[in-house]
């Protein structure tokens, strides 16, 4: 492994995709300390004391706790993302411009941009009425409402640039890079706020053993999980065109356990966060706030079970948007192809569906025990400073592989040795 890193500045193309990508990574970082004008910092950031908005600032780098120009991070674009996928399923035309191709979705992406410059201004405008309410804002008028809007939307739309810069002439996927950046740029603090834990006496070294014990383990159940698949057996059949065979060979059909991904647990998240949401612009001590605190608050057991059921629910509709075992089926039919015992065509797409309903169940489980890990760690540990939950290891660690496998592939077409033997 030491020499493949080695190899990787000896590649001229591929270093200079890596040095673009760090130096994306500085003007992101650059820009989540340059604070949005006319907030007070010292309200914004006892009103995000909070377990309500943690998840974000963790994605953000710590920018929305801070209130700076990158406090949105770039999930107005993952939210703009997520409901193209779903039109795309739903409308007919951008279904079709999905199968034209490359040019097909270019044009798709250049409606994701335009949904993310609306989403981005909502959040910012209503995030505006909500710091204005609880006193965060220094001079409340229309013309300080507007220049907090645009900052954090513009703040948004450079952070998509940066993403789609990364990807274009960077390594690996720019959107991804940029939430992998925010969450690795808060370990240092993590780090330093258990040291100082440890220090005070909160805690011991058995629970920072505990606690590196569990990540450990953590971190080889989401490599697991992630590279696990199911590959269905498929054979072609010998066809003769002309003076020529064709076929006969064998193949296989891979099916991934994680194939959501952590969109699952975005979906129950926001919605889960729903309700607070609504709390925030009413009485603090009225009979709504009073309910979600007493029995729905963030560590209690009906939220979590909720929380749980959500993700997994979550799992199933978003595989079944984007994997459809029957065009699946007729593509292996079309060209020739057979999963050995089963008859093609509708067979097979029900056995493909009946295997995949599986892996959907363990893969919707195993998001669900990551997404509620934190709760269990605080009360194993009694870690308190630790911010770096379940879901963001999950991130770290996919976009860690797949940058990983595509600068192994750079590595192979030029004849190097990758990282894995």
């Amino acid at each position: 492994m030491a020499n493949a890193f080695q190899q990787i500045f000896k590649v001229g193309d591929l270093r200079h995709k890596l040095f673009f990508t760090l130096m994306m990574f500085l003007v992101f970082r650059i820009g989540a300390h340059i604070p949005v004008p006319g907030i007070n910092a010292e309200a914004m950031s006892s009103l995000l004391s909070g377990q309500l908005f943690g998840f974000f600032d963790v994605i953000s780098g710590g920018a929305f706790k801070r209130f700076s120009l990158f406090a949105m991070s770039i999930t107005p674009y993952i939210n703009a993302t997520i409901i193209m996928q779903l039109l795309t399923v739903i409308v007919p035309k951008l279904e079709q411009l999905h199968k034209e191709g490359e040019e097909g979705r270019k044009v798709i992406a250049k409606y994701t941009r335009y949904g993310t410059v609306v989403l981005a201004l909502l959040q910012a405008v209503g995030m505006c009425a909500a710091l204005s309410k609880a006193g965060a804002v220094i001079n409340p008028n229309f013309f300080a409402y507007m220049v907090i809007a645009v900052s954090l939307t513009a703040g948004t739309i450079i952070l998509m640039w940066i993403g789609e810069m990364i990807t274009e002439r960077g390594i690996g996927n720019g959107i991804s890079l940029i939430i992998f950046a925010g969450i690795v740029s808060r370990i240092p603090s993590d780090i330093k706020g258990i040291g100082n834990e440890l220090a005070g006496g909160l805690i011991g070294a058995v629970n920072i053993g505990a606690l590196i014990i569990i990540a450990l383990v953590v971190i080889m159940a989401v490599v697991a999980m992630n590279e696990g698949q199911r590959r269905i057996p498929i054979q072609y059949a010998k066809r003769m065109i002309g003076r020529r065979m064709y076929g006969g060979q064998s193949s296989f059909l891979p099916l991934r356990v994680n194939a959501a991904g952590v969109i699952p647990i975005i979906f129950a998240m926001s919605l889960m966060m729903f309700p607070a949401t609504i709390g925030a612009w009413m009485d603090p001590a009225g009979g709504f706030n009073t309910f979600l605190n007493n029995y729905f608050g963030s560590g209690s057991v009906a939220y979590n079970v909720l929380y749980a059921l959500l993700i997994v629910f979550f799992t199933y509709f978003y595989v079944a948007i984007i994997f459809n075992p029957v065009d699946v089926a007729d593509n292996i039919k079309r060209n020739g192809g057979f999963i050995p015992g089963i008859r093609p065509g509708r067979p097979t797409a029900e056995h493909i569906d009946k295997i995949l309903t599986r892996l959907t169940m363990a893969g919707g489980i195993f998001l669900a025990l990551i997404a509620v890990l934190p709760n269990f760690v605080l009360a194993l540990t009694n870690v308190q400073s630790m911010q770096f939950g379940g879901t963001a290891l999950l991130i770290v660690v996919g976009v860690a592989l797949d940058t990983m496998k595509q600068v192994e592939s750079h590595l192979i077409l030029r004849s190097y040795e990758g990282f894995v033997k």
